[in-house]
């Protein structure tokens, strides 16, 4: 028992960490290097603040059922996230997108090795954190049964 509870405790606050690691590069990003998010991004970080906070006081209190709402929110980031990475490495994408405010969603600000950009991380964050959290949601459904 206490080895299932060690492993949901280490994926809580895996996920917590990478929400916290996605915050504060959102906020590198914009306040340190003064890169102005597009419409899009401002989505993605209003869907990834929630869970840093949803995850910190779950992993503190140690309350594994709040990893369904990090999953319901990664779950949501992950679409967001994609689209734009899309809008911003194929042409096609970038072309259908109307207006999407001061800064157009195709703006890299950043694009290391070729294919990472700011909306890349961002995914990669929503798929560690969804992952992790259905795997703490998989051992806490067993738990229960």
């Amino acid at each position: 028992m206490n080895n299932i509870n060690d492993r949901r405790d280490a994926l809580m606050f895996f996920a917590f960490t990478v929400s916290v690691i996605a915050v504060l590069g959102s906020l590198y990003f914009s306040e340190v290097r003064k890169y102005m998010p597009c419409e899009l991004c401002w989505y993605i970080r209003i869907i990834m603040y929630p869970i840093a906070l949803i995850l910190g006081i779950a992993t503190v209190r140690k309350d594994y059922k709040a990893a369904m709402y990090s999953a319901a929110f990664s779950g949501i980031g992950i679409p967001v996230s994609l689209y734009l990475y899309l809008i911003q490495k194929i042409p096609s994408f970038a072309g259908s997108v109307p207006a999407c405010g001061i800064i157009p969603c195709t703006t890299q600000y950043i694009n290391w090795l070729g294919f990472i950009t700011i909306p890349f991380l961002a995914l990669m964050a929503f798929i560690l954190i969804f992952i992790s959290s259905m795997f703490v949601m998989k051992r806490t459904r067993r738990r229960i049964i």
